[in-house]
């Protein structure tokens, strides 16, 4: 698989959601997305990532982004994180890692000396054409919107 860069077009996907809707990338064509992929539901540092964009969600929505959040939990998971922390953006569950690989975000990690397979921390912006305008590595999870925004406005979006 081709590693993405910006500018390229942003892989399509479709999946479930955490209420079991299909959700897809083309869903949301004509409006500037934020898809970040992150490791595991309401473990710390993603929850702090949700938290941020939950808390900034107003902000981001009144600039006219779309938030979805991918990882590799399943429905149940997903559910009871968004109910958990109230988040309101939908989160794809990707449970046969179909859209990770896409993104080429699966990959070797290590935590505490233990290495392991798992999704790296990635936010995509994708504006309304579908292309990928900015690609954040390793996003700081307390600060991602502000992240974000910079982005946004660096790409005159």
């Amino acid at each position: 698989m081709a590693v993405l860069k910006e500018g390229s077009k942003a892989p399509a996907f479709k999946a479930l959601d955490q209420n079991g809707n299909a959700i897809s990338l083309a869903d949301f064509k004509g409006k500037k997305v934020i898809l970040y992929f992150y490791p595991k539901d309401d473990t710390p540092t993603c929850t702090i990532q949700a938290c941020n964009l939950r808390d900034n969600f107003a902000l981001l929505k009144k600039k006219g982004y779309q938030i979805v959040g991918v990882s590799v939990d399943d429905v149940k998971s997903h559910k009871k994180f968004v109910e958990k922390h109230d988040l309101p953006f939908p989160l794809v569950a990707d449970e046969d890692k179909k859209i990770v690989d896409k993104y080429n975000l699966w990959g070797e990690k290590k935590f505490m000396g233990r290495t392991y397979m798992g999704t790296t921390r990635t936010t995509f912006l994708i504006d309304e054409e579908g292309k990928i305008v900015k690609i954040i590595d390793k996003p700081e999870s307390k600060n991602h919107t502000e992240e974000i925004l910079e982005a946004w406005k660096a790409a005159g979006k």
